[in-house]
Order: structure tokens, then sequence, then C-alpha cells
């Protein structure tokens, strides 16, 4: 999975771009996934979250985590093995999450729908992400 795939990836980018206006023209809603999964799953106490309003969250998480399976129809080169143990994929979930909280959002509500309405908090944000990435990158490589 490290070859070049430009048009897959050109497609895949589009394909995000295209759902991202389609939520923010029809819901008026950022397609950000950690405020989705926080208001469909964590914050479903809350009054003013009706039965509507998470219901097109729910949604959304399914096809997340229902892709996987559909992009193998269509001949979809997927990993074939996780080689990080289930400890180390947890407590790296936990930081991402921590991340995305104390961040305001993640990189897919900053970096695609913040950057796309030129936010400046969103582009710095992004940025901040990104410097990390590749620290975290070189570290590890380092080590």
């Amino acid at each position: 999975m490290t070859e070049l795939t430009l048009v897959e990836s050109l497609i895949g980018g589009g394909l995000i771009g295209i759902a991202a206006v389609i939520l923010l023209s029809v819901n008026g809603k950022i397609a950000g996934i950690s405020g989705i999964f926080y208001h469909a799953l964590i914050n479903f106490k809350n009054q003013l979250n009706s039965i509507d309003e998470r219901l097109w969250r729910i949604f959304f998480i399914a096809g997340l985590v229902l892709s996987p399976f559909i992009a193998v129809f269509f001949n979809a080169q997927l990993p074939e093995k996780i080689t990080s143990s289930w400890p180390v994929l947890a407590l790296a979930g936990f930081f991402v999450g921590l991340g995305s909280r104390l961040g305001s959002g993640c990189t897919s509500g900053h970096g695609i729908c913040g950057i796309g309405r030129f936010s400046q908090r969103s582009i710095i944000a992004t940025c901040v992400f990104m410097l990390t990435a590749i620290l975290t990158v070189l570290i590890i490589k380092w080590l």
C-alpha cells in the first residue's frame, strides 16, 4: 500500500469533497467525523438532539464502517493485516479522540470542511495536525 495511486486518490478525494458539500448544503452541517460521532453516540441525552438529527449521523457512521466491505466488491486493495497490538490501537484511538476534543474538531472537520470555508482556525489546526504527523513519522523512523 505504498505505491502511488493518483487516480484512485483523486476520485476518493473528490467523493469526500462532494459529500461534504452536500451535507453542508442540505443539512447545514460540517462533515467532521468526531463531531458527528459525538452527537450521534455520546451526546444522545441532549434534548435538542432529536431522533432525526441523530439518525443521519448514525447512517453516516454506518457508511464509514461498511465502506471497506463495499470496497471489496470494486476490487479495492485493502490492508491484509494490522501489525499493531490491540492495546496500542486502543491507546492511539484514545489520543486521537482526546486530540479532536482539545482541538475542537478532527482532520475531516478542519482539514476538509474548514479549509474549504477559509476558516483561519481550521487552517492553523490542520497545519498543527500535519506537523505533528510528520514529526511522529520521523521519530518512529529514527527509533
